[in-house]
């Protein structure tokens, strides 16, 4: 039976009975073959240690070395290199862990401004593929490429190959694939081959690739509905695909009826331009623990600051703001507050938040806080907020003047003056937001 393959560095592809071992184009040993490789069109693209990458990409010295995005003596990996993850160092991780496990690692701070700049430049290449592009994160998305054969002269796999590599080539960080029928399959396929991977699950092998694998595979089942299913029999998907979809929705609900379609490969979720974003959000872990209100006032502060700058890059406002307390005794504390209209400026959920946080600073000792919105939705320029009254209206003005002064002259061209105050930066000086729109004026 003859089996499609590509080479997944000069491009060469072909068909037939028997798949070289090297491309014979090239030479290379990077060739992807199967039966279906060029009949399937939907992908799952997720960049390999994305943070990471991207730090080795700026600074050569690190490419060999174990090195860990995060900080603080409490904070945790946001993600790491593929060396540091030999040592058993992983994402979420507390840091405290990962310096154990890995004290030769090189640790660095997450510079977001950065990650997202390089972000938007994967994206365009992404948009260059396929108008049907679902973003998941700031580092993977979903693509639909039926249909586009003819605009690119290539099948699906090898419009991916070729975009694999000219990521690699132009941007410097490397990216995995995965290419299957549905949406799930293709995640889980992205997942099999890391790092620089194509994987590919077929039409005709997605249930006998799926009879072994864990249940933990299917996306939604968590620690706890893992082990509740492991106490009811379930290990495997292969149990699964042999259950009566009526006993597991009896058992599960919903949930059930998710696992019965999901161990069968079957997902008929489309790829949505519209993906809805449900939250966005920014948290902090202290150092050392912290009940006071001036110093949480401070972090919150911060991470508004921080929560607004994603929500205008993003060019979203949100109906609902969300505060989050840690204790000491890592207690999670959530409270909530639904705004008369949506907004993305930093004084508008500082404001809230703090009106959350005053309840709440009852002298408990507090690891971390965190703030976030939901009710997602696209802003239309203006804040919505502005409109309600004048001081509002002239809050907002100075803040959008902070950002393009900010956006001209850096991030650290301003501070606000509590933010100075708790730790101030040699070069930075604290600013009202009078004096802000004063500064903005003086430099266009």
């Amino acid at each position: 039976m003859n089996a499609d393959w590509l080479c997944r560095d000069c491009l060469t592809s072909g068909t037939s009975a028997a798949v070289p071992n090297r491309c014979p184009g090239c030479g290379s040993p990077r060739l992807r073959s199967h039966d279906e490789l060029f009949a399937l069109s939907i992908a799952h693209v997720d960049c390999d240690a994305f943070y990471a990458s991207v730090e080795k990409r700026d600074d050569p010295s690190l490419r060999d070395k174990p090195l860990i995005i995060g900080g603080g003596v409490r904070g945790v990996v946001s993600t790491c290199c593929y060396i540091a993850r030999q040592s058993g160092v992983r994402s979420a991780m507390p840091m405290f862990k990962a310096r154990e496990l890995c004290p030769d690692a090189v640790i660095i701070k997450p510079d977001m401004a950065k990650y997202v700049e390089v972000s938007r430049q994967i994206r365009r290449h992404m948009d260059a593929l396929t108008p049907l592009v679902e973003p998941i994160s700031i580092d993977e998305a979903f693509l639909d490429l039926t249909g586009t054969e003819r605009v690119h002269r290539a099948p699906p796999a090898l419009a991916l190959a070729r975009f694999a590599r000219n990521i690699e080539q132009e941007i410097g960080v490397s990216i995995s694939v995965g290419l299957s029928h549905n949406k799930f399959l293709a995640k889980v396929a992205s997942d099999l081959d890391k790092p620089r991977g194509f994987a590919v699950i077929g039409r005709a092998e997605t249930l006998a690739f799926l009879e072994p694998k864990p249940i933990s595979l299917i996306f939604g089942v968590g620690k706890v509905f893992y082990e509740t299913l492991k106490k009811d029999g379930y290990h495997t998907i292969g149990q699964l695909q042999q259950e009566d979809p009526a006993r597991l929705m009896r058992l599960y609900g919903e949930s059930g009826a998710r696992l019965a379609r999901l161990s069968q490969g079957l997902d008929s979720r489309r790829v949505s331009i519209d993906g809805e974003m449900k939250t966005i959000s920014s948290e902090t872990t202290f150092n050392h623990d912290l009940a006071g209100l001036d110093d949480l006032s401070t972090q919150l502060l911060k991470c508004c600051e921080r929560l607004s700058e994603r929500l205008k890059a993003k060019n979203v406002v949100g109906d609902t703001v969300t505060l989050k307390l840690k204790s000491a005794g890592f207690k999670l504390r959530t409270r909530a507050r639904h705004l008369m209209m949506p907004t993305q400026l930093a004084n508008v959920l500082y404001e809230t938040g703090l009106s959350l946080l005053q309840r709440e600073a009852d002298g408990t000792a507090f690891r971390l806080i965190g703030i976030g919105v939901s009710g997602i939705e696209a802003a239309d320029g203006t804040d919505p907020v502005d409109l309600l009254e004048p001081l509002v209206a002239r809050r907002a003005a100075a803040e959008r003047a902070m950002d393009r002064v900010r956006t001209r002259f850096g991030r650290a061209a301003l501070v606000r003056g509590k933010l100075y105050t708790a730790r101030p930066d040699p070069d930075s000086a604290p600013v009202s937001e009078e004096e802000a729109e004063d500064l903005e004026g003086k430099t266009r």
